[in-house]
């Protein structure tokens, strides 16, 4: 599960509520071992899931860096090409 959570920090276009609420989602799915939770977790679910989504969206604009923004294109074909050397066969 956790692999689907990327790093959202120093990118340009910066991170999206979307993507950030997805990684979120990712997070308490882990931690709570609940793909879908059931109808009597659903709503504390949903409240983590909005917690984590507005912590995180408050720690990624608090951070600082002087590094360069990185470029999403690149850094989304860079992951491809380590996809796809480790998942080959042979």
């Amino acid at each position: 599960m956790c692999r689907n959570i990327r790093t959202l920090y120093n990118f340009d276009p910066p991170a999206t509520e979307e993507e950030i609420r997805a990684a979120s989602l990712q997070y308490v799915r882990k931690i709570s071992g609940f793909n879908q939770p059931s109808r009597a977790n659903e709503e504390a679910f949903e409240l983590a899931i909005e917690e984590v989504a507005s912590a995180s969206a408050k720690l990624l604009d608090r951070l600082i860096t002087s590094a360069p923004a990185k470029d999403r294109e690149v850094e989304a074909a860079k992951r491809r090409a380590r996809a796809a050397e480790r998942f080959a066969t042979a």
